[in-house]
């Protein structure tokens, strides 16, 4: 099992409208094959020192059986098709892949 964490980075004010082309999408996602877990997350203020806040940034949290469905899941049509139509609003992607330690 392998954990992904893919931090993108919004233009401003346009984070509403990105989480509902997002979630328009998520349905489809979890229905793939080897997907466990995959969900949009933003900031809350917690009140805890080492926080870091930003309110472009839109969270990715996803949980994949192996590396291969992942690869899979990134070529699908409808992920093609989502970036397409987010990508005039998206300013950065940053992903990490991880396995537990």
């Amino acid at each position: 099992m392998i954990h992904v964490i893919a931090s993108i980075r919004v233009k401003e004010g346009r984070r509403p409208e990105f989480l509902d082309i997002f979630k328009g999408n998520v349905p489809t996602v979890r229905e793939e094959k080897g997907c466990i877990a995959y969900f949009p997350a933003v900031d809350i203020d917690a009140e805890l020192a080492p926080q870091s806040l930003d309110e472009k940034i839109v969270t990715i949290i996803e949980t994949w059986e192996n590396v291969a469905v992942l690869r899979d899941h990134l070529n699908a049509p409808h992920m093609l098709s989502y970036k397409e139509k987010v990508k005039d609003m998206v300013e950065e992607v940053t992903i990490k892949v991880l396995q537990e330690a």
